[in-house]
């Protein structure tokens, strides 16, 4: 009958009533560390003309300030040397890469957009991509927005550009200069557990000022209910497969073996995985994030690793833990688990307050949901894409080509 309950249920609506509150609050005040740039325009007094121009290492103070401004992570000098010298798309380029581009007045730079190219596979093929990273633009400028990113759109000698995690208003304006969302009806769903969650509900309560005696109580009774919730959530069985735990620097010749056979299976388009690319990708300098590569081995030979990136929000001092990346020989399934479980776990051991999975194929999806985790969805599409090559346009039209995650564009590229 309409309107009436079993006591059970009822019973168990009451228990995580107070935790359901406390993760609205989370997936509802939660924005994109680029978000201020989203303020609206300054009024009153005529704009300075801005002219726009590719980027000089000579800018980087300058950008900095900029991004700083924007509530964007800091960057570094060393940085952007490893990522506009020492990055291995440089040397298989065509022509050289630009580095990004600029608005610049009498006064100074008040817009930024930073280029990365990366190499892709596909088909034998080794391809060019183009990753947007930072974009930044004082408000008073922000109409000039399109033209940076058409500049980004403009590039020759590129196969595919890639934007992820950018505004709703960037996203548009990518759709405008057509580009398109990836073919994944559930690719803008975030998957998470909660690891800690006292330290969870601290953060929370001090990031929305929680401050007087009664929001405070609920806080602490949204923890508890959330804790018992918790238990709930995550991996259940015990690890079928040993795992072993490297460092980035120490990724090698069988990593390359892996990466070679993976190659030679179903055509999928696959970011660069070499173990020069791998290096180069999840080696931070200035950044106080932290990388984890865990390792299964199957008949004494390497048959799937999985990286976790470990970060501290700069704002809130939020501990989170991703899933940076994971390769599996023949998508093994139990390969997958093994190390799926073993990422939770060091993301358990880090201290880490929340563990975060974002995209990746749908049969790696499929084991993470068996886990009963939180979702929540991001405001638009994390991930647009753009191809002048029409034989590779037809082919990402299908999502089983795709084998995208946090990997691709500048999630865990930039510190």
């Amino acid at each position: 009958m309409a309107g009436t309950r079993a006591p059970a249920q009822i019973q168990t609506r009451s228990r995580y009533h107070a935790a359901d509150i406390l993760l609205r609050l989370l997936k509802s005040r939660r924005r994109p560390a680029s978000a201020r740039a989203e303020a609206p325009p300054l009024s009153g007094g005529a704009l300075a003309p801005a002219k726009q121009r590719e980027v000089r290492f000579a800018d980087f103070e300058s950008v900095a300030r900029l991004k700083e401004r924007g509530g964007l992570a800091k960057d570094s000098p060393e940085n952007w040397d490893r990522l506009w010298r020492q990055n291995p798309a440089m040397a298989a380029a065509k022509s050289q890469p630009s580095m990004g581009w600029v608005l610049e007045t009498a006064q100074g730079i008040v817009g930024y957009q930073g280029n990365i190219p990366v190499l892709y596979q596909f088909e034998s093929r080794t391809m060019i991509a183009a990753t947007a990273a930072g974009l930044v633009i004082e408000p008073a400028y922000r109409t000039r927005c399109i033209a940076l990113l058409a500049s980004f759109f403009r590039q020759r000698d590129v196969d595919l550009f890639v934007i992820t995690h950018s505004t709703a208003s960037v996203v548009d304006q990518s759709k405008a200069l057509h580009a398109r969302p990836l073919p994944r009806a559930d690719y803008d769903k975030v998957l998470f557990w909660i690891l800690d969650v006292r330290q969870f509900a601290r953060v929370l309560t001090e990031k929305f000022g929680l401050g007087n005696k009664m929001e405070t109580i609920g806080a602490f009774l949204a923890s508890s209910a959330l804790r018992l919730d918790t238990l709930r959530r995550g991996p259940r069985a015990a690890p079928t497969s040993k795992i072993t735990e490297i460092e980035v620097k120490d990724i090698g010749d069988e990593f390359e073996a892996l990466w070679r056979r993976k190659l030679g299976e179903a055509p999928r388009l696959l970011a660069d995985r070499s173990p020069a690319s791998l290096k180069w990708h999840f080696t931070l300098p200035g950044s106080c994030s932290t990388v984890a590569v865990l390792c299964c081995h199957r008949f004494q030979r390497l048959a799937g690793y999985a990286v976790v990136l470990h970060a501290v929000d700069h704002e809130t001092g939020l501990r989170r833990s991703m899933l940076a990346d994971i390769l599996v020989e023949q998508d093994d399934p139990d390969v997958t688990e093994a190390l799926l479980d073993a990422a939770y776990a060091n993301a358990v051991a880090s201290g880490g307050y929340l563990f975060e999975v974002v995209g990746l194929p749908r049969h790696i999806r499929q084991i993470l949901m068996r886990w009963n985790p939180y979702v929540r969805s991001y405001p638009t599409d994390p991930l647009v894409y753009r191809t002048t090559n029409e034989a590779l346009a037809r082919a990402l039209e299908d999502e089983s080509t795709w084998y995208a995650g946090p990997f691709d564009g500048d999630a865990t590229l930039l510190p």
